[in-house]
């Protein structure tokens, strides 16, 4: 089978790049350990979805997603204390949610018949697996930044936390592998399905990925280009119901406009020059901005 693996951000910044930058602003650094510890407790609720879906069949795979739900859960609580003992904020983390992105831009499976539910069940490893690989990837970046980084207690701490939930992580990435492997092997029919589960769901998680980082001009557009690249991964017929859906939200995104005007006036607030010499060529001028202030800051 195919092994996809997530994108670097706008095919640029990889996560390395980024976590360099977010570990060096103390702000922005608990703001992201409140997103991992968000999200952690977030997928508890989404995987529970999926089990009451499924409703006790198949046996095995719901035996699975209970022990998952259970890891997640202990992460959400290694998170919360670590953020809880730094005195950092629990509450809903600022800014656009890379969860409610991603949960929009799918197809809620129905599960009606046993052809929904086998579908339905594709779709749900492929969407677990493709999230959870971006989790490692993260992860593991956050632990290699915090390395080259001052050696404070505050960054033994995250790096302790963090090192704890990594190898859990990529367990559950090493079972969605092994689960949609075995769906594939059932005949040609079901390896189809499985690749094009796979190709539809890490567009969307990059979709949804980028959305919560790309606030800069023109990030509208870039989203609909995002949009059509699903949109390509269905089936011909499906297509064009699929974006008339989602294209007015997408266009207008109200809550990335709140977020710009919100990040503008932190910025402003806490250094007016850095803003003017910092975030507003960045808010112009979108990736190469940022790349030309991580050069900047490595010299």
């Amino acid at each position: 089978m195919t092994v996809i693996y997530p994108r670097k951000f706008q095919n640029s910044l990889s996560a390395r790049d980024i976590l360099q930058q977010v570990v060096s602003d103390h702000e922005i650094h608990l703001i992201t350990l409140n997103r991992y510890r968000y999200s952690e407790q977030r997928s508890c609720k989404d995987l529970t979805e999926v089990i009451e879906k499924l409703n006790g069949k198949p046996k095995e795979l719901l035996q699975d997603l209970s022990h998952h739900i259970c890891d997640e859960a202990r992460h959400a609580m290694w998170l919360t204390d670590l953020l809880l003992d730094l005195g950092a904020d629990i509450g809903t983390p600022p800014g656009n949610s890379y969860i409610d992105e991603f949960e929009r831009l799918i197809d809620q499976e129905s599960f009606k018949t046993e052809s929904d539910r086998e579908d339905g069940i594709i779709a749900a490893l492929a969407a677990i697996n493709v999230t959870e690989k971006r989790g490692c990837e993260y992860f593991s970046a956050h632990i290699y930044a915090l390395k080259q980084a001052p050696q404070t207690t505050e960054n033994i701490k995250i790096s302790e936390t963090i090192a704890k939930i990594l190898p859990e992580e990529a367990g559950h990435v090493r079972w969605g592998n092994r689960w949609l492997t075995e769906i594939a092997r059932k005949s040609p029919e079901h390896q189809q399905k499985v690749e094009q589960a796979k190709q539809k769901y890490a567009a969307i998680e990059q979709a949804a990925f980028e959305s919560g980082m790309d606030i800069t001009l023109g990030a509208e557009l870039r989203r609909v280009t995002h949009l059509v690249e699903i949109a390509n991964t269905m089936p011909v017929w499906e297509r064009p119901q699929y974006l008339m859906e989602r294209l007015p939200q997408t266009l207008l995104a109200p809550e990335l406009q709140f977020t710009r005007m919100r990040a503008a006036q932190t910025a402003w607030q806490r250094d007016p020059q850095a803003f003017m010499e910092k975030f507003v060529p960045m808010f112009l001028n979108g990736i190469k901005g940022m790349e030309n202030n991580r050069q900047k800051s490595s010299v």
